[in-house]
């Protein structure tokens, strides 16, 4: 794949067949006009009318897209052209009724939304396959194109289909050989579920056993990567080689793998929303509790978004669709403040985005979606949205390659397990405030751990496990002795699921002095969910210097107190939520102690010197001030260098493809702010110095762009 254009791609989707005004030629020669004005330099097109495309059987309508793109290039306008296979026109599902995908056995889905369709099934394949070819062989030659989305979204549904099933039993045939072993590998035992045959295996609609869920997500998950792959394989026939291929992905949908996903793509895609107004306030307003689903509250958790989009191929990444408007339903509508456009997407880009797209450009008059906000409103004037875009636009065009496609730092790296998320989803460790189980288990886990690191200044990098020791080499995967270099600090909370491998990895890694911090559930099961043989953590409790196999479920936050004289400071608020290990201690030290009566007796953090590094265990969720205290000790100094920050205040940074050093900075709140130049700081936006040790001025949702002035004159004696 060719280099993307020198800038920060800016756009947004444009469905100007979805527009219902007398006199379209005109409109969309005012709404290119409207984009140009804006410093619009890209849009998505043609991905969700299918019908349109091909409206009867075998009969394609191509031409009516030509407009569009024509009029893109005359206003040097990129194009980024969708296939349509995620929203099926009613003469397929009539007339293959078979395809209808199912959420439980032999329950079909209702038609009328989108995504109801198994797309393993041979009779879409082969429609789908006709009108990929059809768009691409008609398009793939204009000069506005530069790449491709395939379907939008995928992994919405779980497939219970009976195709689906049996292809399930021929991969589990595949992997274990025979029913014995499956037998023996998933403990079919218990409850009398031994296989005497492959035809005694069950369909999952009221499976109870966790060895056969964490297959079946992983089975489902693997169906879509290879739905998108087998459709980028389709383009590629057509695309030219400066084409690039991706897939918009929203990264909580139940079948995606992301990691996985974006193996046979380009560039990694994403849809991060968020709330917006008070949702981006600093200090953050949001409860503890609060569920972070499709849709993200608190800047932390845009930030994580970021990351987490990041990590995919570690590497940077596009931003297909993110709040224009309102976003939601009719009744949830709260457009940003003033500004708040700006920060949001000064964020992404300064954790790698390549490319801002907002859904959409015009706020559409019919469909489920009338009351998404897009950039216009619906009188197609342009307005305040519209006027906060442009100047975000003409920023992006000043700041040019300078921030496109920025490695963003990092003070501390996360490693995340899809897998022991499906685990944790249907077998939750911990429990919502009325008892019941709590799905989001595994988040709730590990975003305190990250939210406490935000907190602090400190930046995150997340990892997929098995990136960590990939042994292509091809997502991060790197020698224990490479990887201290790269993440000398690695925190791997609730890695419930984990191949001996990989825990061995971990151990080496910190012999040869890297920085492991170890939190609840790490370590506990094997790659096939099934509890360990050796007390917890597993093959690392030698290493460790602890081990467990005690724990508890906490029904109230228990304080916790730093060991007198120890390395690990904390304030007197500092408490332990939701869960305890029962550490006991066999060579390591302890750094923070429970203050209760019953917990008193095991400690809630500790540490051990291993080889060149270090092995810390926190046997706890914790706390906003105990996950802060923590970061502050994994990473004394922050890499971006800034200090004493207000409140309110953020800074980030990253260093551009030609090795200068950007600094991102943000005031997420209603009053001015000002903080201190770390170093010698030239506004890449508009070109004023900031001496090191100068005040920086930031106003009411305001958001800086500087690079190093000494980058800056390097660049200028090159």
């Amino acid at each position: 794949m060719a280099d993307l254009p020198a800038r920060v791609l800016f756009g947004a989707a444009y469905y100007h067949e979805y527009q219902p005004y007398d006199r379209p030629a005109q409109r969309l020669k005012t709404d290119l006009a409207l984009m140009a004005e804006a410093h619009v330099s890209v849009i998505r097109v043609g991905e969700s009318v299918w019908s349109t495309w091909e409206p009867a059987n075998g009969r394609f309508e191509l031409d009516w897209l030509q407009p569009v793109l024509d009029g893109a290039h005359e206003n040097g306008i990129s194009v980024v052209l969708g296939t349509p296979t995620y929203a099926v026109p009613p003469w397929l599902a009539r007339q293959y009724p078979e395809i209808t995908g199912e959420r439980r056995t032999g329950e079909r889905i209702g038609w009328g939304a989108r995504q109801e369709v198994d797309f393993t099934h041979p009779a879409f394949r082969f429609h789908a396959e006709r009108v990929i070819r059809a768009i691409a062989a008609r398009y793939a030659g204009h000069p506005a194109l530069i790449g491709w989305q395939v379907d939008n979204e995928p992994g919405l549904e779980l497939f219970h289909n009976h195709g689906v099933f049996q292809r399930f039993v021929d991969h589990l045939r595949q992997t274990y050989g025979d029913v014995e072993t499956l037998n023996r590998e998933w403990g079919l035992v218990y409850w009398s579920h031994r296989l005497s045959t492959w035809a005694d295996l069950w369909t999952p609609d009221g499976n109870a056993q966790p060895q056969y869920d964490v297959a079946w997500r992983a089975f489902q998950a693997r169906q879509v990567t290879e739905f998108i792959g087998w459709q980028a394989g389709i383009v590629r026939e057509y695309a030219r080689p400066e084409h690039f291929v991706t897939t918009c992905i929203s990264y909580t949908r139940p079948a995606v793998e992301d990691d996985e996903l974006t193996d046979r793509l380009d560039i990694a895609s994403g849809n991060p929303y968020y709330d917006m107004q008070d949702g981006l306030l600093l200090p953050d307003p949001t409860p503890d509790d609060h569920e972070q689903k499709w849709k993200t509250t608190g800047v932390w958790a845009l930030y994580r978004t970021a990351d987490w989009m990041f990590s995919s191929r570690q590497a940077p990444f596009l931003v297909t669709e993110t709040n224009a408007g309102s976003i939601g339903e009719p009744w949830n509508n709260h457009p940003g403040y003033d500004g708040q456009w700006r920060q949001a997407a000064w964020a992404l880009v300064s954790r790698g985005a390549r490319m801002i797209e907002y859904w959409h450009w015009h706020t559409l008059h019919f469909g489920a979606e009338t009351y998404w906000g897009g950039i216009l409103p619906h009188t197609g004037q342009p307005g305040r949205i519209y006027g906060e875009l442009a100047r975000l636009g003409a920023e992006f065009e000043q700041a040019g390659g300078l921030v496109a496609g920025l490695e963003p730092d990092a003070d501390i790296t996360f490693v995340y397990s899809t897998p022991s998320k499906w685990l944790m989803q249907k077998y939750p460790p911990l429990a919502k405030p009325d008892g019941e189980p709590d799905p989001a288990a595994y988040h709730r886990i590990l975003d305190p751990f990250y939210r406490g690191a935000f907190d602090t200044g400190r930046q995150v990098r997340i990892v997929h496990a098995r990136q960590l020791h990939d042994p292509r080499g091809e997502r991060g995967g790197a020698s224990p002795e490479e990887a201290v270099h790269r993440h000398p600090v690695l925190v791997v909370p609730a890695l419930y699921m984990a191949h001996d491998e990989t825990l061995d990895w971990l151990a080496a890694y910190a012999h040869a002095g890297g920085h492991l911090l170890l939190g609840p559930r790490t370590g506990y099961a094997d790659h096939e969910a099934r509890a360990r043989h050796e007390p917890a953590p597993g093959r690392l409790a030698d290493a460790a210097g602890v081990h467990y196999d005690e724990f508890s479920n906490l029904r109230t936050a228990v304080p916790v107190r730093s060991v007198a004289g120890g390395p690990l400071h904390l304030p007197g608020d500092a408490t332990a939520t939701r869960w305890a290990d029962a550490l006991t201690v066999a060579g390591a030290d302890v750094l923070v102690e429970y203050d209760h009566p019953h917990f008193g007796r095991w400690p809630a953090v500790t540490t051990r010197r291993h080889g060149a590094g270090r092995i810390t265990c926190v046997g706890t969720v914790p706390g906003r001030a105990l996950a802060r205290a923590l970061a502050v000790w994994l990473a004394p100094e922050p890499r971006s260098g800034w200090r004493n920050l207000p409140a309110a205040v953020t800074a980030t940074t990253g260093t551009s493809p030609d090795g200068r050093h950007v600094h991102v900075v943000h005031n997420w709140a209603w009053e001015p702010a000002l903080c201190t130049a770390p170093a010698q700081l030239s506004d890449a936006l508009y070109g004023d110095v900031t001496p090191a040790g100068e005040p920086v001025e930031l106003g009411a949702w305001d958001v800086r762009v500087f690079v190093s002035a000494s980058d800056v004159q390097e660049a200028q004696d090159g």
